[in-house]
């Protein structure tokens, strides 16, 4: 039979799609012709497929190694979902019990298993490589092979382990590397490192034109946009990155408080709570996880509809990863970013005390980031730019799905200004960065121009305009290829060729000035990225069987129809199994292993349509530590008295009724009965709610002269909470 029929026809049998993506079907040609392969893939792109159909079509077994087990769970999860076989694919790992382990093994010594997944650690036990090498292994896929190198932006020493290990199993087996971002340097060191030589490169498109870009000024409404941002994609799943654990946990904090269903994510919390919180992600019980970037990746979560970046990331290679994770299954996909220079001068002080060449990089990548962030111009072709790759803004796909392409702003010609930094450059002989290019145009010294004694220069302050123009012009120079940074002497500014070549017949050069975000910013409610739902109450619908199905199958709901597919059935009503097998994304294996249900539930609504209601915000805040306040909600919980909660906590009596009274008046209801049973009888308690019930406010000056020779005065703090929380909730 023909291999790309043949291969066409899995794809469309197991994986409900009718064609490949860009170089999935070269990339599993490649290795299932058994070469060694380098695979440059974004996020979403389909990496996994190519290895996936790749096992399954060849004899033997597949060792795909992960850096994350969470990665492996997803893919093993979703794969058991379409083969009905909870053999054909297996994680190995520590973490497994002793008849999980054995299971495992069966599968392996049988031949049942295609696929096992496997840590670089767990591949370098003897025990292991023992049991691999008496089987036979189609090939092995590194992914995430970024982490080999130190140039990459997630060095793991433990991959550079791995073309030993995998040489102890089978001297002669070949490996394909993955991974969705990879600077040139890094593509050197994987290479180099699992022994590449004359392998198959393939590189895809960088452009996710599904994703909708955008930067907003980080100011003290923050909270509030996020919030307002959540509850107008409300039920639909997002990731929220900050830098710091403690903000991690505040703001997970806060979005509870207001009502959404958020969990925290970082390296400092047990194993066991990271791994309930993912799965509870996964399985859409919640629907946003807050993050350091311990979280995300590897997950193979199609249908995560925002990344936000509370805190901007480290390097633009962290930035479009992160944001690689929302919209992989090619439907909606907001990235939106919070921005102040101030986080970016956070960031530098974190490189104080480090080596001076990691100083440097770290700050070249600083900079290239405030660059993105900061930049007027397609935000698209700018980023794309950065990996090498050529977009045109008016016309290429995607080239309206950002902030600054819906609202361009006011083209000036600079031509002028254009030749004068090129005339500086080749006067300093071409040995400065941007910030030094710039800050020599505006008359400014910093340290580096003011050792190399430059204010008698001529040249020096020839601009007459300030560093914010120079930086915008320069920046754009860049993107535009009459500039170049050097990256092995940390981004010093170079001219190239094209420029030597057209600077006397350029006759006009355009700029708009990068966004100034000491002022305010405009804010882009919407994306044109919407989703294509007809009927919206057949969605809902559509999502709670889903939901319930995977909870009685224990999968995750997009291993069993995703986002798109779910949509697609909300406008092309499939009432038989041969219908629902033609919608994108199901295939004739899911259609009769899930079909039945909703094919039932679809023909029963088909004349039914309904439009979900609007809301107004209001953001409630906690207003106390969260640790802190977390621990006053359990006590009520645990219904402890305050002089109880007082002792555990070495604090008085009346911080605490202060710290009650913050939570309870920013907006969240505490049963305190059990203390107003303590402290008052029944008629005492009917005769201050009578009288609560007619104050016109709950001043406290006017309940003490009341009750002054009755009630203690703490004790009629603790009942105006009471009433508060009794009637106003």
């Amino acid at each position: 039979m023909n291999t790309d029929l043949e291969l066409n026809q899995l794809l469309k049998k197991y994986f409900g799609f009718n064609s490949f993506r860009d170089n999935q079907l070269h990339i599993i040609k490649s290795i299932i012709s058994e070469n060694n392969n380098l695979v440059i893939m974004p996020t979403g792109g389909g990496k996994s497929l190519c290895y996936q159909m790749s096992a399954l079509y060849l004899d033997g077994m597949a060792i795909i190694i992960s850096p994350l087990i969470a990665l492996m769970k997803n893919q093993v999860d979703i794969l058991k979902g379409i083969f009905g076989s909870d053999l054909i694919a297996c994680v190995l790992n520590s973490s497994l019990n002793s008849t999980e382990l054995e299971r495992v093994r069966y599968g392996i010594e049988s031949g049942i298993t295609k696929l096992l997944y496997i840590a670089p650690e767990s591949l370098s036990k003897e025990s292991n490589i023992d049991l691999f090498k008496r089987h036979k292994i189609s090939f092995v896929a590194v992914d995430e092979a970024h982490c080999i190198s130190e140039w990459g932006h997630d060095f793991r020493p433990e991959y550079r382990n791995i073309f030993s290990n995998i040489q102890k199993i089978d001297k002669n087996v070949k490996i394909t590397a993955l991974t969705a971002t990879a600077t040139p340097k890094v593509q050197d060191d994987i290479i180099k490192n699992l022994h590449l030589d004359n392998c198959s490169k393939f590189k895809s498109s960088f452009n996710r034109p599904n994703l909708f870009y955008e930067i907003r000024k980080k100011d003290e409404s923050i909270d509030k946009q996020i919030i307002s941002f959540m509850k107008s994609n409300a039920n639909k799943s997002g990731i929220v990155y900050c830098l710091l654990r403690k903000k991690v946990e505040d703001f997970t904090n806060l979005l509870q408080i207001n009502g959404i269903k958020a969990l925290p994510y970082h390296a400092g919390l047990d194993q066991k709570v990271r791994s309930k919180n993912q799965e509870f992600f996964l399985m859409d019980d919640c629907d946003v996880i807050v993050a350091t970037i311990a979280f995300g990746m590897g997950i193979d979560k199609p249908d995560i509809r925002y990344v936000i970046h509370y805190d901007i990331p480290k390097s633009l290679e962290s930035y479009y990863q992160e944001t690689g994770r929302a919209g992989r299954d090619g439907g909606e996909g907001h990235c939106l970013a919070f921005y102040n220079y101030d986080d970016i001068e956070k960031l530098e002080k974190f490189l104080s005390g480090k080596p001076i060449s990691e100083q440097e990089q770290g700050l070249s990548l600083l900079e290239e980031v405030a660059s993105f962030c900061e930049t007027s111009m397609s935000r698209r072709k700018f980023i794309l730019n950065y990996f090498g790759e050529e977009f045109d803004e008016l016309n290429g796909e995607g080239s309206k799905m950002d902030d600054n392409s819906k609202n361009p702003k006011e083209q000036i010609d600079v031509i002028n200004e254009f030749k004068q930094v090129i005339n500086v450059i080749e006067l300093t002989k071409e040995k400065y960065k941007l910030k030094e290019v710039s800050s020599y145009l505006a008359g400014i010294e910093t340290p580096i121009l003011r050792a190399h004694n430059v204010r008698e220069n001529k040249v020096f302050r020839s601009g007459k305009n300030d560093v914010f123009f120079w930086k915008s012009l320069i920046r754009k120079m860049v993107v535009d290829g009459f500039l170049f940074k050097k990256i092995e002497e940390y981004g010093v500014l170079k001219i190239s060729d094209i420029t030597k070549q057209s600077i006397n017949s350029l006759k006009n050069f355009t700029l708009s000035l990068d966004h100034n975000y000491e002022k305010s910013n405009v804010i882009i409610n919407k994306s044109e990225s919407g989703s294509s739902v007809i009927d919206n109450k057949l969605l809902n619908l559509l999502i709670s069987l889903r939901k319930t199905i995977s909870k009685k199958n224990n999968i995750p709901p997009f291993a069993i129809f995703q986002d798109v597919s779910i949509n697609e059935m909300t406008f092309k009503y499939p009432t038989n199994i041969e219908e629902l097998s033609k919608i994108t994304g199901v295939g004739e294996v899911k259609a009769k292993k899930f079909g039945i249900e909703f094919i039932n539930l679809i023909e029963k609504h088909i004349t039914e349509n309904d439009i979900p209601k609007s809301f107004d915000l209001v953001i409630k805040s906690s207003g106390v530590n969260s640790s802190l306040k977390l621990f006053f909600i359990q006590s009520v919980d645990k219904k402890l008295s305050i002089d109880e909660m007082a002792e555990a906590k070495r604090v008085e009596f009346d911080q605490v009724l202060k710290d009650l009274e913050t939570i309870i008046y920013s907006g969240t209801k505490l049963d305190l009965k059990y203390i107003i049973d303590d402290l008052f009888d029944n008629e005492s308690q009917e005769e201050l709610l009578e009288f609560f019930n007619n104050l016109v406010d709950d001043n406290l000056s006017e309940i003490i002269n009341e009750f002054e020779d009755e009630y203690e005065e703490e004790d009629l703090k603790i009942f105006r909470l009471y009433h508060y929380c009794k009637t106003a909730f």
